[in-house]
């Protein structure tokens, strides 16, 4: 049986986000995008048109609600098809009705539309998340449920009703960018794939949600399970022997990690197991020896944001650390600077120069630098000392002329 790809429950949402936005385009969400945006062509048909479009989007909900559960019950990527129920339905039904209710507000009640928009944007992630676990209409549309829902969540609700506002706001812009634009043949597919793409990545946001507090809403996720029964938790099984064996044999619980640790394929609970046992007993040069090996074998695995948590967790605890490999040092310092960590990113390009000073990429983790310290006044002659080296150092480089480009830019330090 293949491996099963599962959701880390103790991961910070922060570290999830670039892996929930791939959601929709893993697996079974291509071909499940491809199919529902394609469908839309059927709306085109006079007469029976606008019958086909319910049918597609109660489709596209129902497919929806099954990933909101897939990831709810720990699993990573889409499900490859959806179990018959009147989910879609019902959400095509509410959204059709909120459609017709605004209407009727706006003709009787001029200006107060706000509120219907309000209630829904409120309501509608714990309906959704009703559909999905308990596939109950009329327990769904029970507002005590909603509260249910929003007390179990609580701070954390808001953030899928401002992605749920962000979404409608992005999908909106997109329609009218769209139809502006291209003909109606084209704009229709393209938005239509906006719109569907918006819809998975929400509905595994929520799942994800659920998945990190299924303790509260009775979730056994099965993914994990699953994975037991078919020997897939040997990690689990260190795991649970590190953490029995950790308050009274703490060292006894490192070497048991240790290992497995020198594995890069190791999962991501058994690195922070590992560190977790190394802060308790105050071992911070050994918490920067690890995290130089996670960071290696993060970028390695194309984890470069997860990688730059771990180089902020080690920064914290020495000011001067830097990784000591020049592809994660540079990998680092150009997704700092992307992130707008300009004094991390800066700290990275500096390293990098004072420790591998021949390397080719020096030219360009130095204009990096150049152009993070041009960023403040009072470190443009700092700035332009490091350009002077590098045109000095480098005078074939094909980076060249942006050196020169940006010496010029900044004019005279004096």
């Amino acid at each position: 049986m293949p491996r099963i790809e599962l959701l880390d429950p103790h991961l910070p949402l922060s570290q999830q986000w670039p892996d929930a936005l791939r959601y929709p385009l893993r697996g079974a969400g291509v071909p499940a995008l491809a199919a529902f945006t394609l469908a839309h062509y059927l709306a085109l048909l006079p007469v029976a048109g606008w019958m086909l479009e319910l049918v597609i989007w109660a489709a596209t909900y129902l497919y929806a609600l099954e990933c909101l559960r897939h990831t709810a019950d720990g699993y990573a990527t889409p499900p490859e098809f959806a179990e018959p129920g009147h989910g879609g339905w019902a959400l095509v039904a509410i959204l059709l009705w909120s459609t017709v209710l605004t209407l009727l507000v706006k003709l009787n009640f001029d200006g107060g539309t706000w509120i219907v928009t309000l209630l829904m944007a409120v309501s509608l992630p714990a309906i959704a998340m009703s559909l999905a676990l308990d596939g109950s209409v009329g327990h769904a549309l029970n507002p005590l449920t909603w509260i249910q829902v929003m007390s179990r969540f609580g701070l954390p609700y808001l953030l899928l009703i401002g992605v749920q506002c962000l979404i409608a706001v992005i999908v909106g812009v997109a329609q009218m960018a769209f139809e502006s634009a291209f003909p109606r043949v084209i704009s229709l597919p393209l938005f239509y794939l906006v719109a569907n793409y918006a819809t998975l990545f929400n509905f595994h946001l929520m799942g994800v949600l659920i998945h990190q507090r299924h303790e509260h809403f009775g979730v056994q996720p099965q993914a994990h399970r699953l994975a037991r029964e078919i020997h897939q938790d040997a990690d689990q099984r260190l795991l649970d022997e590190v953490t029995a064996l950790a308050p009274e044999q703490p060292q006894a619980a490192l070497e048991l990690l240790v290992p497995r640790l020198r594995d890069h394929a190791a999962p991501a609970p058994l690195h922070h197991a590992y560190r977790q046992l190394l802060q308790r007993q105050g071992l911070k040069d050994a918490l920067l020896v690890h995290g130089q090996i996670w960071m290696a074998a993060l970028i390695a695995q194309r984890e470069s944001r997860r990688a730059l948590g771990v180089l902020q967790e080690c920064c914290g605890i020495d000011a001067g650390f830097f990784p000591d490999d020049p592809r994660t040092c540079g990998e680092l310092a150009d997704l700092a600077a992307r992130l707008g960590m300009s004094r991390l990113a800066l700290h990275l390009c500096r390293s990098y120069l004072a420790q591998w000073p021949r390397d080719r990429q020096v030219p360009h983790y130095g204009l990096l630098a150049a152009r993070l310290l041009g960023e403040h006044a009072d470190q443009h002659a700092e700035a332009a000392q490091l350009l002077d080296q590098l045109a000095c150092a480098w005078p074939d480089h094909p980076l060249r002329a942006d050196i020169h480009a940006q010496r010029q830019h900044l004019g005279d330090p004096a």
